[in-house]
C-alpha cells in the first residue's frame, strides 16, 4: 500500500511516519511526505496513492484548495487541531480525522476505520465535508480553543487569551498567565471566527484581546503603539496598521 502524508510541520510528519512504520494493521510499501499545498498538487498530478493523511491548514494554503486544482479520488484521514465545533462536521461523513496531538492508539483506530470503508469510499463526501467545514469556520464564533499541552489537549476560554501572534509560518497564543501555545490557523482566517467585540486584528501579525492592552502610545497621527501584558517575547514595537487605525479607534472606544 502506498501512502502520502500532507503536512507542513516536519516534526508532526516525522512522528506520523514513525507510527505508520511501526503499526501492523496495514502493509505499507511506500510512504511519501509532502510539505505544502504546492508540492501536493504537483505530486498528485502525476502520482496515485491508496491513502492520504492530510493536515487541514498548510503553510501555503488550505487542503480544500488542492481539490480545486486537481482530481483526487483517494481516501483521506485528516490530521487537525480544529476545535470541537468543527469536528462535529466529520462525524456525518465516512471519513476519519485524528485530533492533534495524537497517540498511536488514535492512529490505529483511524486505520481500522479506513479498512472498513476503503471499498466504498466516495470522494464527494470528503469535498462536502471540507466545504462545510470552511463555511462553518466563517460563521461560528469561537469561545473556546483547543491547544496542545504535551500529549494532551487543553481548552482555553477566550477570556484566558491575551493575544495571538504570527511568527514565521506559525501562529501562537499567549495567555494571561504568560503561557504560549502553537495554534493551527492563520491570523487572516482566525479573526473571522473570534468575537470581534473582544478581539481585534491590529496588523498582519497580531490579534489582541481588549483586556490585554496596558497602554496605547501615540507616536504620531499615523503611528500608534500598543503595549500588551504579558509582554511579547519578541521585543519590538507592536503598531496598529495604518489601514486599521480608524476601525481600531472605534473598536477601542466601544
Amino acid at each position: 500500500m502506498k501512502i502520502a502524508i500532507v503536512e507542513d510541520e516536519l516534526l508532526a510528519a516525522t512522528y506520523l511516519k514513525q507510527l505508520l512504520e511501526e503499526q501492523n494493521i496495514i502493509e505499507i510499501t511506500e510512504l511519501d511526505i509532502l510539505r505544502s499545498k504546492k508540492e501536493a498538487i504537483a505530486y498528485f498530478s502525476t502520482n496515485t496513492v491508496d491513502l492520504i493523511f492530510m493536515d487541514i491548514h498548510l503553510g501555503d494554503g488550505k487542503s480544500l484548495e488542492i481539490f480545486e486544482e486537481i482530481e483526487v479520488k483517494t481516501p483521506i484521514i485528516f490530521t487537525t487541531a480544529y476545535d470541537e465545533y468543527a469536528l462535529k462536521v466529520f462525524k456525518h461523513f465516512t471519513i476519519d480525522y485524528i485530533l492533534k496531538p495524537f497517540e498511536d492508539e488514535d492512529l490505529y483506530q483511524a486505520l481500522a476505520k479506513y479498512e472498513t470503508i476503503r471499498s466504498n469510499f466516495d470522494i464527494s463526501l470528503t469535498l462536502n465535508t471540507l466545504a462545510t467545514l470552511e463555511n462553518n469556520s466563517k460563521t461560528t464564533t469561537l469561545h473556546k480553543i483547543a491547544v496542545s499541552n504535551g500529549h494532551k489537549l487543553h481548552l482555553l476560554n477566550e477570556r484566558d487569551i491575551a493575544y495571538f501572534f504570527a511568527s514565521g509560518k506559525h501562529l501562537f497564543i499567549t495567555t494571561n498567565e504568560d503561557k504560549t501555545y502553537i495554534y493551527d490557523d492563520t491570523v487572516k482566517d482566525l479573526i473571522e471566527k473570534l468575537d470581534t467585540s473582544k478581539f481585534f486584528k491590529i496588523n498582519r501579525k497580531y490579534i489582541i484581546n481588549r483586556d490585554a492592552i496596558v497602554e496605547v502610545v501615540k507616536h504620531s497621527s499615523q503611528k500608534i503603539e500598543v503595549i500588551l501584558s504579558p509582554s511579547p517575547e519578541i521585543k519590538t514595537e507592536i503598531l496598529v496598521s495604518k489601514m486599521q487605525l480608524s476601525e481600531w479607534k472605534n473598536w477601542l472606544l466601544n
